[in-house]
């Protein structure tokens, strides 16, 4: 197992959670890495993606409210989210691989259930 997703879990809305992503030293060197989610009935989406170059995306439904970081003391993607709404409830699965933006995943996390009441 190369990803292993921490921190989901369930929270009002206006909320935060922090989720959190170790994973191996070739992997986080070699790989763009992110987070995506889905939700129950809906396809799998990204929500936001760093590169190697430190180049980093954010899903316009989440600007403003969610920050991608990683920690490469720890070989650690995390992302913060902040006030998280309802329609923010779904798994969250970390991905590492050449170009998530076109779902070009090596690595897939087993998934982080995250759950926002109204």
């Amino acid at each position: 197992v190369q990803l292993v997703e921490s921190g989901g879990g369930f929270v009002q809305a206006g909320g935060s959670l922090r989720l959190s992503c170790p994973t191996s030293e070739s992997i986080f060197s070699s790989s763009t890495m992110g987070w995506f989610r889905q939700a129950p009935g809906k396809e799998r989406e990204l929500v936001a993606a760093i590169s190697r170059d430190g180049t980093t995306y954010l899903a316009a439904s989440t600007k403003g409210r969610f920050i991608l970081s990683n920690d490469s003391n720890v070989k650690t993607l995390h992302l913060e989210m902040y006030y998280l709404k309802p329609d923010d409830t779904a798994i969250y699965y970390c991905a590492a691989g050449r170009d998530l933006v076109t779902f070009d995943v090596d690595y897939w996390g087993q998934g982080t259930q995250v759950t926002v009441s109204a």
